[in-house]
């Protein structure tokens, strides 16, 4: 990425916003939840899941849906990755069966009315840089290309035999008559003419790798299949009447943009454009972009080629949540957001813990392990930037040949609580200690009651910090972290707000716990009737 970028100013830090995005479609203290995970059951019933589990998400304060790539896949039990036709979703007997493995179309249609009636919005996962299961084999001229270096050639001109024929002979038309063929295409990646497996450059007039691509690799425009040439004046006509189509099918309001280094940026920016122009959505259509690098550079430059209207993960921020949860005590948490998007952007930042790339045994294993998830999860829940996405291995668990419990599901379920009833206002930040930090959210006119956070990467401890002189003998309690005792605020405003080690504590006065939380209700009642039993055991000795 070599466009030049513009500074822009740097978001102020002690405004209260009612925004925190730069999308007004997104409400404050919004959250998306990517509902799948790579091993979620290849049993076509997914999205029935998704269509009872809509008012679930409703109540746990849940404003987005990313559902996975909806469209037909080389195979029954493709995850979706490996597209195979943009325009059948669960609707026609391609690949070996009408449904995807998430269910057929009709039941994606009635799941996202489930969630649309409940004022849920959904995002489809977008996957535009490459084709596989092609009907047939064509043979054309192409050059072998070294893998760690696209740019360099390690053949002469060869004729070689591709997977690139796309008939979709099943669909029968519907929809769209387009057909796919080698000269839509950049690279491939198998020889069928000698059963080699390499990356082959396909020769044609004007054609090469796209230009505005990561520059890893020498160009990494080519990442897997047949590489989708989205200079070619059929294949972007094509693609901007999909985009239009696939929103007004299944009344979309965003799209998760997959592996986007590998695709020319330009395209997608001018592909965006014809959907804010054209679509029934306008301006608001959300996007954003999965850009896999741990570089402010090159997130920064992405983002001025699509001039600040879409939004990128933060994936920085999660490595550092990698870190952390690798480190433990040894990481320093009050550099927990240097060198990420939300710190330097945060209008513009998904923020996330995992996600289907990065849970075990997948291409991009860097797993944050299930100690830290509640801690990363309250510092992209419980703070006023970015956008959070919650992983639905986290919230469900992981299936599969090595399942994954769900372990840090019942605090995720609390931080969620919290975040739509308690994370408002002004923000104050105590990073002052590199194991303990805080902070504490004022609560604003709607929402006043507050909430101090207090975490401990290593060895339980307490953070002094000043709630407001407003609150002299308010009770106060936890409901995160496992911390019983009632804390009363000082006259000065301040308290010491207790943690366990290697955890996380949300504080909040003790009435809005009792009315919000029936388990600390609950508690606090056990607690109290422990309390009087005591007494009486006293006075009678």
């Amino acid at each position: 990425m070599s466009a030049p970028r513009r500074k822009l100013p740097p978001p102020p830090v002690g405004l209260t916003r009612r925004q925190t995005h730069h999308n007004v479609s997104i409400p404050l203290n919004g959250t998306m939840i990517q509902y799948f995970e790579w091993h979620v059951p290849a049993d076509h019933k997914h999205w029935t899941r998704l269509r009872d589990d809509a008012q679930n998400l409703k109540d746990l304060g849940i404003t987005a849906i990313w559902i996975p790539p909806p469209t037909k896949g080389s195979s029954p039990a493709c995850v979706g990755y490996a597209t195979y036709d943009l325009w059948d979703l669960g609707e026609f007997d391609q690949k070996g069966s009408v449904p995807t493995k998430y269910g057929t179309k009709a039941e994606l249609v009635d799941a996202i009315k489930a969630c649309r009636q409940r004022g849920i919005n959904v995002y489809a996962d977008a996957v535009l840089n490459h084709k596989l299961g092609a009907d047939q084999t064509e043979t054309f001229k192409a050059v072998e290309v070294s893998p760690h270096n696209t740019e360099q050639e390690v053949s002469g001109e060869l004729e070689v035999k591709g997977w690139t024929k796309f008939d979709f002979p099943g669909r029968a038309n519907k929809y769209s008559d387009f057909k796919w063929r080698h000269y839509h295409f950049t690279g491939i990646d198998y020889n069928a003419a000698n059963k080699r497996q390499a990356i082959y450059r396909i020769l044609g007039e004007g054609k090469y790798w796209s230009d505005n691509v990561d520059g890893e690799r020498g160009n990494y425009d080519y990442l897997m299949g047949a590489d989708i040439d989205t200079s070619h004046p059929e294949v972007v006509e094509e693609l901007k009447k999909w985009a239009l189509w696939i929103i007004k099918e299944l009344d979309l309001s965003g799209f998760r943009l997959d592996a986007v280094k590998h695709i020319d940026a330009k395209f997608m920016h001018d592909l965006l454009e014809h959907v804010r122009k054209n679509s029934s959505v306008g301006e608001n259509f959300f996007s954003v972009g999965e850009y896999w690098k741990n570089s402010m550079k090159d997130l920064e430059d992405y983002l001025d080629i699509h001039e600040w209207k879409l939004s990128l993960f933060d994936v920085p921020l999660h490595f550092n949540f990698a870190d952390a949860s690798k480190l433990g005590k040894s990481y320093d948490m009050r550099k927990i957001f240097d060198g990420t998007l939300v710190q330097s952007h945060p209008m513009h930042a998904v923020t996330f813990v995992n996600n289907h790339d990065t849970q075990p045994g997948e291409s991009l294993d860097s797993w944050v392990a299930h100690w830290f998830q509640p801690l990363a999860y309250a510092l992209i829940l419980l703070r006023r930037d970015g956008y959070p996405c919650i992983f639905y291995g986290d919230f469900y668990g992981i299936d599969g040949e090595h399942p994954v419990p769900a372990h840090a599901a019942p605090a995720i379920r609390n931080l969620l609580i919290l975040r739509s009833q308690f994370a408002f206002g002004d923000q104050d930040d105590y990073f002052d200690h590199p194991s303990t930090i805080g902070w504490v959210r004022r609560g604003c006119e709607q929402r006043p009651a507050g909430l101090a956070v207090v975490m401990c990467a290593g060895d339980a401890g307490f953070k002094r910090m000043f709630v407001g002189s407003e609150r002299n003998g308010e009770e106060w309690v936890d409901v995160a972290g496992g911390r019983k005792e009632v804390l009363t605020i000082g006259q000065d405003g301040f308290a010491d707000f207790q943690c366990n080690g290697g955890s996380v504590s949300a504080w909040i006065p003790r009435k809005e716990a009792e009315k919000t939380f029936k388990w600390k209700r609950e508690e606090l009642a056990a607690l109290s009737e422990a309390s009087e039993t005591e007494g009486e055991d006293t006075v009678e000795r």
